[in-house]
């Protein structure tokens, strides 16, 4: 839990009695690779921080074909955010890449959490608008820039990640093919 008293003193300053009243929010989980968090037609029922591990966020189409929305890694955040704020089946789904730790955070302990204690309102706005930027971000680059520009931004934005993650998942993500991936990381060294 200490993980967590950090991430969310990044943002904004708690005594120990208000980290006391914030812990019981949150429930810890341990994961398994390959062990789903959510699936489509699941009850959303949970936001995840992540405390260690990598997490893939994604959606298959109607002809099976998986599309990457997200990676998550240590302090990031996760969910199918339309099934978990609309309180609906999910459309996405969670998955473990590498095994990890996740704290859960229900919807209904997210607004107590806020009502009770303002300063997380704060911290849960501050933190949705980043996100909200970083997927404008990624929807702009996806729109706008070509294979190389992709793979380059996503170079300099997870230096880390390029060795943790399967260069397929990576060019799923980029919206490239495997081979174009394996041409842009050699042209690159």
């Amino acid at each position: 839990m200490e993980k967590l008293r950090k991430h969310i003193e990044e943002i904004i300053p708690i005594t120990n009695e208000e980290f006391e009243s914030i812990k019981p929010f949150f429930t810890i989980r341990k994961v398994l690779k390959n062990q789903y968090l959510i699936q489509q037609g699941d009850e959303a029922k949970y936001e995840y921080i992540i405390m260690s591990g990598i997490f893939r966020v994604f959606y298959l189409d109607e002809d099976g074909k998986e599309h990457i929305v997200q990676f998550a890694t240590e302090n990031w955040w996760m969910s199918d955010y339309i099934a978990y704020f609309n309180q609906k089946q999910a459309n996405m789904y969670v998955v473990c890449m590498q095994p990890g730790e996740v704290l859960c955070l229900t919807l209904d302990g997210r607004e107590k959490l806020s009502d009770t204690l303002h300063k997380m309102e704060h911290f849960f706005r501050i933190k949705l608008t980043k996100g909200f930027i970083a997927l404008q971000q990624r929807v702009i680059s996806l729109l706008s820039n070509n294979p190389q520009q992709r793979y380059e931004e996503f170079a300099d934005l997870y230096p880390n990640l390029m060795q943790k993650i399967p260069k397929k998942y990576i060019a799923e993500y980029l919206g490239i093919s495997r081979e174009t991936l394996s041409r842009l990381y050699s042209n690159n060294k």
